[in-house]
């Protein structure tokens, strides 16, 4: 099973380490709180790094408040056992984990958290592929 989300938060990876750029050590820890939220339930299988285009969130189903052009971040992901994840289960797992913000995302946020569950702030969202 392949599971798509969409994001206005930044989780480039970057594979940077403490004591690196600091931009790019946060940038990752952003992409290892996405990758260690799915891992709560399956092992993900990687596909390929975040990509990033520049859009209108609310056109991809994200909170109906990101009318403009924002960064939006794209990642796939592979689960092996069908039904072990679905699109609910990773909307109650992300809702609320804390985020780092101010990196290269151009969307602001009144919390640095993944909001799942508020269809005009949402700033994530899955979608099974």
């Amino acid at each position: 099973m392949r599971f798509k989300l969409h994001t206005l938060v930044d989780i480039t990876e970057t594979n940077s380490r403490r004591g690196e750029d600091p931009i790019a050590y946060r940038q990752q820890q952003n992409y290892l709180t996405v990758m260690q939220t799915i891992g709560l339930r399956v092992n993900p299988t990687y596909v390929k790094a975040p990509s990033i285009t520049n859009e209108i969130p609310s056109k991809l189903g994200l909170g109906s408040t990101f009318k403009t052009k924002h960064n939006v971040w794209t990642y796939e992901f592979d689960i092996d056992y069908d039904g072990s994840l679905s699109e609910e289960t990773l909307v109650n797992d992300f809702h609320l984990v804390p985020i780092i913000t101010e990196l290269t995302e151009t969307a602001k946020f009144n919390q640095a958290q993944f909001i799942t569950k508020n269809p005009d702030k949402n700033n994530i969202i899955f979608q099974l592929i």
